[in-house]
């Protein structure tokens, strides 16, 4: 199964890169674009739990680590919250 990394900058200026497990996440972001916290936030757990999905179908197991990048997206996340205007811009794909 192909795994991805795709790098973001949050409102603060801090860069992450992150991990899916599935190449999913190119159907939910756009290189260079930036998207509202909260919309990012449901993007993340809508293509990392498709993701984690796929590896459970292959494999018989749920992928850990794409569920430790989600919980590790809504915790950054919460931050930004209160911020209506805050975006979180998806940088690159690292296959």
């Amino acid at each position: 199964m192909p795994e991805m990394r795709f790098v973001i900058t949050w409102p603060d200026g801090q860069e992450e890169s992150c991990y899916s497990p599935s190449l999913i996440i190119r159907d939910f972001f756009t290189e260079g674009e930036s998207y509202p916290v909260v919309d990012f936030v449901d993007r993340s757990r809508k293509a990392l739990t498709i993701a984690s999905d796929r590896v459970e179908a292959k494999f018989g197991f749920a992928c850990s680590s794409a569920n430790d990048q989600l919980a590790r997206i809504e915790s950054a996340a919460a931050a930004f919250l209160s911020d209506t205007d805050a975006r979180v811009r998806c940088n690159s794909f690292i296959l």
